[in-house]
């Protein structure tokens, strides 16, 4: 259905769509999200995500019911409420149920708005996020999770830009733009990663972590993100990790996945509706290039 409406421009009222989306909601994969959507305020959201991956919103009762439940957890301020003793915020702690509800189509809830206000004000100067406070102090960010050039922390980053790409005014804002052109400056070219979240979508890998939730740098994912804020193969730095992506692409018009390669059809959708948001992209970045190493090179003991 996704392939036909999003990659194909079918009307949504054609009749193999309109069948494909009657079956979905009773899909076997669907089922599998609903089934282990637990009351864990993270692992919930995450569920959300792949129902809205398989193209359901929340006008169906099931996902709807689900982000109600998310949402009687929010603290007043618009956050949730952070899951460790050590620290006493931690963007994350909101980024992860707003992306799930911000998924399924309730971006612009009130209750949303205030989420996504909530983690504006905990911004850098540059506009990405920390790791956190820990004891009045600002978090350790790991050489893992670091930027080039910033002092903010990836994985954060990551989490609270897959909340705003899914807004439908905010997606296109400085808000956005900002830290995804310093996301975009970490210029890696990770074979074995591409992919990774899709596999965590659909469901054979699982969710897990807190800080190092977005720890592999998915360059699919990074791409879906670049795409969904407007980005545009204007930058030099988008027309380069789309070429990189290219080149990674089979014989046969699919990109291989690494792991599981009864995904790989799935790669390939979400590949190829970024590339095509990019040909209506009008954003170019004004960060520079740079190489990045996330720990300093140690040297030679002898």
């Amino acid at each position: 259905m996704r392939t036909l409406t999003e990659l194909m421009d079918t009307d949504p009222n054609d009749p193999e769509v309109r069948d494909l989306a009657k079956r979905i909601p009773q899909s076997s994969e669907a089922l599998d999200a609903l089934a282990n959507a637990g009351n864990d305020v993270r692992t919930t959201s995450f569920q959300l995500c792949r129902l809205a991956n398989l193209g359901l919103d929340h006008t169906d009762p099931r996902a709807k019911k689900i982000a109600e439940r998310i949402f009687a957890s929010q603290r007043k301020d618009g956050s949730w409420p952070v899951e460790s003793d050590r620290y006493q915020m931690i963007p994350m702690q909101t980024a992860a149920p707003l992306r799930g509800i911000a998924a399924i189509g309730l971006a612009t809830d009130p209750r949303a708005e205030r989420a996504y206000d909530w983690l504006l004000d905990k911004r850098l100067d540059d506009g990405t996020w920390p790791t956190g406070i820990s004891h009045g102090h600002k978090g350790y960010t790991a050489g893992y999770r670091r930027l080039p050039r910033s002092e903010g922390c990836r994985s954060n980053t990551t989490a609270a830009l897959a909340c705003f790409v899914h807004h439908p005014q905010r997606r296109l804002s400085d808000d956005t733009r900002r830290p995804l052109d310093v996301l975009l400056g970490r210029e890696t070219r990770d074979e074995w990663t591409v992919g990774y979240e899709i596999a965590r979508l659909v469901g054979v890998e699982k969710a897990r972590g807190f800080f190092t939730f977005y720890q592999r740098f998915d360059l699919a994912f990074v791409l879906e993100l670049a795409s969904r804020a407007g980005a545009s193969v204007d930058d030099e730095r988008v027309a380069d990790l789309a070429g990189f992506l290219a080149d990674l692409r089979g014989p046969y018009g699919l990109w291989e996945h690494r792991d599981h390669p009864q995904l790989s059809r799935w790669l390939t959708l979400h590949i190829l509706t970024s590339l095509k948001r990019l040909d209506a992209g009008d954003w170019t970045g004004t960060d520079l290039r740079v190489s990045f190493r996330p720990y300093a090179k140690g040297r030679p003991r002898y």
